[in-house]
């Protein structure tokens, strides 16, 4: 019943087509909503650095970390490496560290800025304004005072609302922009809620789902989410498991979830009249999303390039962090790349 229904939303964004791969795709799509348990293991939890500045290393990369204030927060951010700027932006229910594992190699190529986003991970949060077009003038804010005025875009999940948010409402300041593992919202998003019932838990009036939630109940919640992935083991729940251990920070989720509705008016409403010219990455995880991704954002912007990422669920930084790494080093340039592998046809600039 409920993988029918996945069928049948995701239909409604690409055409259902032959095919063990595609079904195989549609099939899985969200199936964390169908699982349960925790699932935690044991993981080196990074230290972040309390306030100002402070620095990581994550496999001999030195990361600068430190603090920048904006209207109604103030951000946690964490840089790597040299060369053209790269924003990350993750999505929920993660922070800045699910980038752990592509940080080395894009860092090779880029100066990378990962944010933690208003709210959640080391980010304070703002009493109000978790639509994705504020959202995204709060991180632009970030950037401007780390001493950036164009950069490039790479967003996974809620992430890659605020990045499309980001792009359309200031065009001349990206260059290009990846969205990886969602549809947009008021272009499709909206046709999964009915089958993952974490988005309209999420998306409850206050104080439902804050009331309902408790510390202790953190890894069996998140647990079941992770636990959808394709390969689970990949993913350092134990990070996400503190990171959420906090009824502030969780409050922060819902309500970025409580504005899709406010977002899906946003977006339909600057659709065309902001349609983006750049180049968009549309990231889809085999086992999960898939080409819907693209079949989205073409929607709202005209070159859109269809990438599929292998052996994949919804957590692809992660689970597939070479395809991962590989795509985006292509797509983000230098120009001239050529694809070494046909999977990377389509990322390339």
């Amino acid at each position: 019943m409920q993988f029918q229904k996945l069928r049948t939303a995701v239909a409604k964004m690409i055409p259902i087509g032959p095919g063990k791969r595609r079904r195989t795709a549609l099939a899985a799509a969200f199936s964390i909503a169908l699982l349960a348990g925790s699932g935690a293991s044991a993981v080196a939890i990074p230290t972040a650095a309390p306030a100002g500045h402070g620095e990581q290393r994550i496999s001999g990369l030195s990361l600068r970390q430190g603090n920048v204030t904006v209207d109604g927060a103030t951000l946690r951010y964490t840089i790597a490496g040299s060369g053209s700027p790269l924003v990350l932006l993750h999505g929920w229910p993660q922070t800045w560290w699910s980038w752990n594992k592509v940080l080395p190699a894009l860092a090779s190529q880029h100066t990378v800025i990962a944010f933690d986003l208003p709210g959640l991970g080391a980010s304070t949060p703002p009493a109000s304004g978790y639509d994705k077009a504020t959202t995204a003038k709060r991180i632009r804010q970030g950037v401007n005072q780390l001493g950036y005025r164009q950069v490039a875009l790479l967003g996974h999940d809620v992430g890659a609302l605020v990045a499309y948010a980001y792009a359309r409402d200031f065009p001349t300041e990206v260059t290009r922009m990846g969205a990886v593992e969602t549809p947009l919202s008021g272009f499709g998003l909206e046709n999964l809620y009915g089958v993952s019932w974490h988005f309209l838990f999420n998306a409850s009036p206050a104080p439902i789902p804050e009331r309902i939630m408790d510390n202790d109940d953190v890894p069996t919640y998140l647990g079941m989410l992770f636990d959808g992935a394709r390969h689970p083991e990949a993913i350092d729940r134990n990070v996400y498991y503190r990171a959420y251990a906090d009824p502030v920070k969780r409050k922060a989720g819902y309500e970025y979830y409580r504005a899709f509705a406010a977002d899906a008016a946003d977006n339909q409403a600057n659709a065309q009249s902001k349609r983006l010219a750049i180049p968009v990455m549309a990231m889809g995880a085999e086992f999960v999303f898939g080409p819907a991704v693209a079949a989205s954002f073409q929607q709202v912007a005209s070159d859109v390039r269809t990438v599929v990422a292998p052996d994949s669920g919804h957590w692809i930084p992660e689970e597939n962090a070479q395809f991962f790494s590989d795509c985006a080093l292509l797509f983000f340039g230098p120009a001239g790349g050529a694809a070494p592998r046909p999977e990377l046809t389509n990322c390339t600039p």
